[in-house]
């Protein structure tokens, strides 16, 4: 069963000021988080009603869930200035959202994460730990973010990203990506081997 919207309220943050919109499985109850600006945030309000919104490109990250990155700074990879980048950039452009997926770990949750973490600790790449683990490389589902981005009448995207994945998941699901715009932040020597790893064996474009 899709996600369904659940609550929407204003969330001024340290970028600017963002529409917070809140989504849930009604199933599994787990929630999902649209972070907008500029965008029509109100399910009664028709895409003909607006244009601005589906007229013109609209920039779009999804970001996966990084306790470690997002919450406590973490260097082992990008994801934490992956995030306030995007945040700021969309601030700065004064239109577009972020779609904050709870799919820890590329969905392999909390736990594996940092068992994954500790294989890597000894010398395995992130890839390899995973695999090592008995878990897929990469776990990450994407259509909870068509019903996300239909909310926000959202119709061509420019989607934020180095994972040519997220553009396939979302042309997959009937999605209009017509533009990428890359992000490349965060690089340091803790998450080097990492971000390469992603480049040469999990096809992240580099520029």
């Amino acid at each position: 069963m899709p996600v369904e919207f659940v609550a929407a309220s204003k969330l001024p943050t340290k970028h600017g000021l963002f529409d917070i919109s809140v989504f849930q499985d009604p199933e599994s109850g787990q929630e999902h988080i649209a972070l907008s600006i500029g965008l029509v945030v109100d399910p009664s309000v028709a895409p003909s009603d607006a244009a601005i919104s589906t007229s013109i490109p609209t920039l779009v990250r999804l970001h996966s869930e990084c306790l470690t990155g997002d919450a406590f700074g973490s260097l082992r990879c990008d994801c934490g200035p992956q995030l306030n980048s995007t945040l700021a950039l969309l601030a700065k452009k004064g239109r577009g959202a972020l779609l904050y997926l709870r799919q820890e770990g590329r969905g392999i949750g909390l736990p594996n994460k940092i068992r994954a973490y500790a294989l890597q600790d000894q010398g395995h790449d992130t890839l390899d730990a995973n695999l090592m683990l008995g878990l897929p490389a990469d776990a990450r589902t994407y259509e909870m973010c068509q019903v996300m981005l239909n909310f926000l009448n959202v119709q061509k995207v420019n989607l934020i990203t180095n994972n040519p994945a997220k553009i396939e998941a979302l042309v997959a699901l009937g999605l209009d990506v017509v533009e990428r715009t890359p992000l490349h932040v965060g690089e340091n020597p803790h998450n080097a081997a990492y971000i390469e790893t992603k480049q040469k064996r999990m096809r992240h474009i580099k520029a």
